[in-house]
């Protein structure tokens, strides 16, 4: 009488890619995800804009005094500890506890301004890669997909735009923007437009002037990623079986080409942090009394040798965030790399 041999599936589920018998498979998002967590300056990093973010939610209980009120008798003034650390200041430093960094030229709390200007580049470092993304996948998406003499107009017209530089044209944007939306007429569109831009503190035309300006490495990164997956077996196998285009593009191609992109875009994040702060430096970024870290390194670099405080921290603020950033990116880079996959 021969024994009835009973085998779990659940044993043998990980040996056609290569894994031992016993061995339970592991998916794809939990390879990146532990591959993430165990490179140390990505998870620093990823806290590091926890906490910015939570901080810029809830500005409005950390902060202790509201951004924009002057007090024009505590101008400049500084708490003991940073007259300790600052030493240059002791001469003629005004001492004043109820502002932990110090105040600005017209009595405005450092710290305040600190967070509030987090909202600001936490802003910029989300919606600008959004932006990014929908123009630039779109565009190359389709530049790609279609190959042939569309693709050749339509990449002639992102070298057209790469032959400007993007600094000086997105300046150039913000200030046509600044002066054609100044004093528009009441009723018009522009004046609508205007209304919106002040409601959002000036950071509409940031979003257009960076989104305008952001797209064409995006599409190009689009356009290789598609035309080397549309040559590949199953997108030939749909073709056969009459899918449509659309259908392609939208179930095989992109969700394909997806991660590199994000991980394209999280790295790209500082670099539109960092032309915001250079707009707002200039005066082309927030509206005042909005504040931006660039426009309040502006302001201190005026006093920087005698109160350095009015710099130098939201200097700070503004290089941690971009650090984060950068960590967090090179980490995702790194987890999301298909020839990683499987290794410690």
């Amino acid at each position: 009488m021969t024994a009835e041999l009973k085998v779990d599936p659940e044993q043998y589920e990980n040996v056609g890619s290569g894994g031992a018998i016993g061995q339970k498979g592991e998916s794809m998002f939990m390879d990146a995800l532990r591959r993430l967590i165990r490179n140390r300056a990505a998870v620093v990093g990823g806290v590091i804009i926890l906490i910015l973010i939570l901080s810029a939610v809830f500005a409005d209980f950390l902060a202790l005094k509201p951004f924009e009120e002057q007090v024009l008798t505590d101008q400049n003034v500084v708490p003991q500890w940073v007259v300790k650390v600052f030493s240059v200041m002791e001469p003629y430093a005004r001492i004043s506890e109820d502002y932990p960094l110090g105040a600005d030229y017209v009595g405005r709390d450092l710290y305040s301004r600190i967070l509030y200007g987090g909202q600001v580049s936490l802003r910029v470092a989300f919606i600008g890669p959004i932006i990014s993304l929908v123009i630039g996948v779109v565009y190359g998406g389709i530049s790609g997909f279609l190959g042939g003499r569309v693709d050749t107009i339509m990449m002639r017209i992102v070298d057209i735009m790469y032959a400007f530089p993007s600094l000086l044209l997105i300046i150039l944007l913000m200030a046509f923007f600044r002066g054609t939306f100044a004093n528009p007429d009441p009723g018009s569109f522009t004046y609508v437009i205007s209304q919106l831009d002040k409601q959002m503190g000036g950071m509409l035309f940031i979003f257009v002037g960076i989104g305008i300006t952001s797209w064409q490495t995006m599409a190009r990164l689009t356009r290789g990623q598609v035309l080397s997956i549309r040559e590949k077996e199953f997108i030939e196998a749909a073709r056969t079986i009459g899918a449509r285009d659309t259908r392609i593009m939208f179930r095989h191609v992109l969700p394909n080409i997806v991660g590199p992109l994000i991980v394209a875009e999280t790295l790209a994040i500082p670099g539109y942090i960092s032309t915001e702060a250079f707009l707002s430096f200039i005066g082309l970024g927030v509206n005042p009394p909005t504040p931006s870290w660039g426009a309040m390194i502006s302001d201190g670099a005026q006093v920087v040798r005698t109160y350095p405080n009015q710099t130098i921290f939201p200097a700070l603020a503004l290089a941690i965030t971009m650090f984060a950033f950068n960590f967090l990116g090179d980490g995702l880079r790194d987890a999301l790399d298909p020839r990683l996959r499987g290794t410690q």
